[in-house]
């Protein structure tokens, strides 16, 4: 019975030491976070030159069309929230009759589409891309868009080229799957450069 006392005396013991020795930690003030490194500035980034060559049907003719992209150091760099410069692009379009006299020739920058950007893009877009769509009529129609470097966010815009060179532009609004709906609708909001 002798041993069962002290057993018990012992456990009781040891639990008291432990509450003591739990209890006595100071709590520390300090957090802990993860630290992170801000990222080294470059050199003003450029894209890649682009070129796109092709030979179409337009209202009974063959025409043949070239667009080329490439940064110009003459336009205004544009900063992104860390302060990456980055150079704007100019983009050059040419569509050539089959005689290869030139029916149209522009080149054109994020400035040709400052009214249909906000002053977030006009500050921190480039131009970034002008790619041929298709010939529609009595109209060329053209993808084109101003963006934010290195990101997947931009302002997709139509640029139209009618048989008498003139050019119109619009944001565009619609989805490829309703190209069609709402047509004559974006018909009348349609700009002249």
């Amino acid at each position: 019975m002798r041993t069962i006392k002290i057993g018990i005396m012992l456990t009781l013991g040891c639990l008291v030491i432990t509450m003591i020795a739990c209890g006595g930690k100071k709590k520390s003030d300090d957090i802990i976070t993860e630290r992170i490194e801000t990222p080294k500035l470059q050199e003003p980034i450029r894209l890649q030159p682009y070129t796109d060559s092709r030979d179409i049907q337009w209202i009974g003719r063959s025409y043949h069309i070239a667009i080329h992209r490439e940064s110009s150091d003459s336009l205004p760099m544009v900063k992104d929230e860390i302060g990456q410069k980055f150079v704007d692009n100019v983009i050059t379009l040419a569509v050539s009759r089959q005689d290869g006299s030139i029916f149209y020739s522009h080149q054109f920058t994020k400035k040709d589409f400052d009214r249909y950007i906000d002053d977030d893009y006009r500050k921190t877009g480039i131009l970034e891309g002008l790619v041929f769509d298709k010939a529609d009529g009595d109209w060329l129609e053209f993808a084109a868009s101003v963006s934010h470097p290195q990101t997947d966010e931009y302002i997709p815009l139509v640029v139209r080229l009618s048989r008498t060179g003139e050019i119109v532009v619009k944001r565009d609004s619609e989805m490829d799957t309703n190209a069609n709906e709402g047509k004559e609708k974006a018909e009348e909001d349609d700009d002249e450069i």
